[in-house]
């Protein structure tokens, strides 16, 4: 029986067949063969990445770019309640009252109304920086739908909350609507007087400045110059 399977049944088999196919193949061709039987999975191997890839970055690129906005809003509506409760408080207990000195002469505490832009420059273009304000806040709204980048979204929160509180004066406080003075009351020796909003506003104009020699964009992208 064995004889007879090895002079007979042996060659028929399709292992020995398939085996018998293999190797001519293998060793005449060894890339070839592979690339034309392996097309299928290779064609594949080559697709897998770059879908996944895609799919990949659109599926985690979502959830990242919805917190990287709410830690934009959430920056800016601290920046927006902090300011604006520091000047209820100041219009209620300081205004009309001497300064307050919180470090000698070179740190005080005193109620101004400002008509004019930050640190109380341009009184006489109060509705043109309403305006600035204004403009200020629709780049950063429409902005935050590309904000992949947490220093940015931090950057850009402080922005709009220094914006947002400054403007809130601008259109409710006297003299009129959009003519409104901004209340300042941090006045440091031989400096202009200030309040949280612009604080905020510079702060985060200068992470900005610094992300952007460091090549960092909103997106999240870095580059190189």
């Amino acid at each position: 029986m064995a004889e007879a399977e090895r002079i007979i049944g042996t060659p028929d088999t399709p292992d020995a067949a398939g085996a018998g196919q293999e190797r001519p193949g293998q060793d005449a061709a060894p890339g070839g063969r592979s690339g034309s039987e392996g097309a299928p999975a290779g064609s594949g191997t080559d697709r897998t990445p770059a879908d996944a890839g895609a799919d990949g970055s659109e599926a985690a690129g979502r959830p990242r770019g919805r917190r990287r906005i709410a830690v934009l809003f959430a920056v800016a509506a601290f920046a927006y309640a902090l300011d604006l409760v520091s000047k209820l408080i100041v219009v209620a207990k300081l205004e009309h009252h001497p300064p307050i000195e919180i470090v000698g002469d070179w740190l005080k505490f005193e109620a101004i109304r400002n008509a004019g832009a930050a640190f109380g420059f341009g009184e006489a273009f109060t509705v043109i920086f309403t305006v600035i304000a204004a403009a200020v806040i629709v780049v950063i709204a429409r902005l935050a739908r590309k904000l992949y980048s947490l220093p940015w979204a931090i950057a850009l929160g402080l922005l709009l909350g220094g914006a947002l509180g400054n403007l809130t004066d601008r259109i409710f406080r006297a003299p009129g609507v959009f003519e409104g003075a901004v209340v300042d009351f941090i006045a440091p020796k031989h400096f202009a007087v200030f309040n949280l909003a612009d604080s905020a506003i510079v702060c985060g104009g200068i992470l900005i400045v610094l992300l952007s020699f460091k090549g960092l964009d909103p997106d999240g992208t870095v580059h190189k110059d």
